[in-house]
């Protein structure tokens, strides 16, 4: 019979837990039969040492698992928001919420720059986005569209560049609520 040791790092000071889950249904965790070590944030991806990509799918999952989970109809592609902030640019730049968005940086002439925590694998991303007042009804001036300029050369995959507010009349202007999300 095989024996099982713990064996504390006398140079560790954190403390290591084994948790039995909330349920009814007995679980088995199998270590591999090798020297090595076991990952508690495992990479996946296709090297030697991570956990392979197709793994991660129940058995038996079907991408109209996938689809029927998002409530998605017909036979069109699904793609993923792979980043999207809310925030206003009134009085400087306030974010209320985001996802994959580290910061917003507001350059001169109010042109906005919106950096992703992780990059994209390019710069072919498209970019989508509404703006609203809180006040002040609708108007030529009150309204806006979110524009920006032609890419710069600069490296896209990291933000997307160069945003600015423009309403009806041509004017660039700010706005209490700003919704943008990328696609890729």
């Amino acid at each position: 019979m095989s024996k099982i040791t713990l064996e504390p790092n006398s140079s560790g000071a954190g403390t290591f837990s084994i948790v039995s889950p909330d349920s009814n249904i007995n679980r088995t965790l199998t270590l591999p039969d090798e020297d090595g070590t076991v990952l508690s944030n495992a990479i996946i991806g296709t090297e030697p040492d991570q956990i392979p990509t197709n793994s991660i799918v129940p058995e038996g999952y079907t991408d109209q698992d996938a689809l029927d989970l998002f409530n998605v109809t017909g036979s069109a592609p699904v793609y993923a928001c792979r980043a999207w902030v809310n925030f206003s640019n009134v009085g400087g730049i306030t974010i209320f919420s985001s996802g994959n968005v580290s910061s917003i940086s507001e350059g001169s002439g109010g042109d906005m720059d919106i950096n992703f925590t992780t990059s994209m694998i390019d710069d072919n991303y498209c970019v989508f986005g509404s703006s609203s007042k809180e006040s002040g009804g609708i108007s030529a001036g009150n309204s806006a569209f979110i524009t920006g300029r032609e890419r710069s050369g600069g490296n896209d995959s990291t933000r997307v560049s160069d945003l600015f507010l423009l309403n009806a009349n041509g004017d660039r202007t700010t706005s209490d609520h700003i919704s943008v999300g990328v696609i890729r």
